[in-house]
């Protein structure tokens, strides 16, 4: 394996739209959504670890889930989970994990990824991440990888890419903020545009590069550390200033800003699992096309349902049909699945009424 391979799993988020599971205290990275006997940090982890030294795979995440990740992430030593005192979206923590691999290895090329995708075809993957990262080590580029869409989704950000261009590395035109349903229907029939997935690649130079170009006041806030990164006196550093800092995404800070961004259609299935609906598209259905997971059901005139119980409980379903039903402890969710997005604000509802501890 390439000791200059690094990765940066992002691991801090809550994923609201997977309550009563995903809570606080106990986000969706850390649950096995897909009943596969693997948590989604860990299938992540397993997936980076084929490519990458699992020495250099360091998790990005909320100090609060610190004993989760190493619990679940037995091979993972304390030095490479970086912990985030606030949430300050995705540039910060990029930069602050950039810097801190730059200091251990300035020829480093690394991959950002979200701990909470699905994605099958682990070898693909693979090879696409590996033509990413010979190509970054190789020019100053900040690379994504993108998705080949199936529909017009309108939950999703968009790459618009060169189509005069027939090499497999595309020059990225712009980002598009998530469209209305004829925008989304107008990109896929132009033919050049890609799902932004969260997925990126660079050389560390390259990245604080960009930072220091695009926004020199971040890098500045975050480059006066330097000395205490990979020390003793890093955690007081972080403490004091992370949370000082601008609340901003990587987008938005340097990927719309910047001239040398490239973007690679990803050659495997991919779903960001960011809601019941998108994990009961991935997951194998029975007889009357119900998803179940951990349950034993009996249904009868019901289909299309999304069901997950804990412990094998028994769950009998008459007459309905497209509903997310999750049993979880002293929660029950039957709710129906073209709501789903709404599930967030009912959170808020459940929170207000009986209290912080539901959510």
């Amino acid at each position: 394996m390439n000791k200059n391979y690094y990765a940066v799993l992002m691991a801090g988020g809550v994923g609201s739209r997977f309550w009563p599971v995903s809570t606080q205290e106990f986000p969706k990275q850390f649950h096995d959504m897909l009943g596969t006997g693997d948590t989604l940090i860990q299938k992540t982890f397993q997936r980076l670890a084929r490519l990458i030294p699992k020495e250099n795979i360091f998790i990005l995440t909320n100090e609060r889930y610190n004993d989760l990740v190493l619990e679940q992430l037995p091979e993972v030593e304390q030095r490479q989970v970086v912990l985030e005192p606030a949430m300050r979206n995705t540039a910060p923590c990029i930069l602050y994990a950039s810097l801190k691999i730059q200091k251990e290895n300035p020829d480093a090329v690394m991959i950002v990824a979200p701990s909470d995708h699905w994605i099958e075809d682990e070898t693909t993957f693979a090879k696409n991440v590996e033509t990413a990262f010979n190509y970054c080590s190789e020019n100053d580029a900040l690379m994504t990888l993108g998705i080949q869409p199936t529909f017009p989704n309108t939950g999703y950000g968009y790459i618009e890419y060169d189509k005069s261009s027939s090499e497999e590395i595309k020059t990225v035109n712009q980002f598009r903020e998530k469209p209305d349903y004829e925008t989304a229907k107008e990109f896929l029939a132009q033919g050049n545009f890609l799902w932004n997935a969260g997925i990126f690649m660079w050389s560390v130079a390259s990245v604080l590069k960009a930072f220091k170009n695009n926004k020199p006041v971040l890098f500045e806030h975050f480059e006066k550390g330097i000395s205490s990164y990979n020390t003793g006196e890093e955690k007081a550093f972080i403490k004091e200033n992370y949370p000082k800092a601008e609340n901003i995404s990587i987008d938005y800070a340097i990927m719309e800003k910047s001239h040398n961004v490239f973007v690679i259609a990803a050659e495997f299935d991919w779903n960001d699992l960011g809601t019941w609906g998108s994990l009961f598209d991935k997951l194998d259905k029975d007889e009357s096309e119900n998803a179940i997971v951990n349950a034993r059901t009996l249904t009868e005139d019901a289909s299309g349902n999304m069901i997950r119980t804990k412990n094998n409980k028994i769950v009998v379903v008459d007459s309905l049909s497209d509903y997310i039903i999750v049993d979880k402890e002293d929660v029950l969710l039957i709710y129906p699945k073209e709501k789903e997005q709404d599930i967030k604000k009912t959170l808020q509802s459940v929170k207000d009424k009986f209290g912080e501890q539901y959510g």
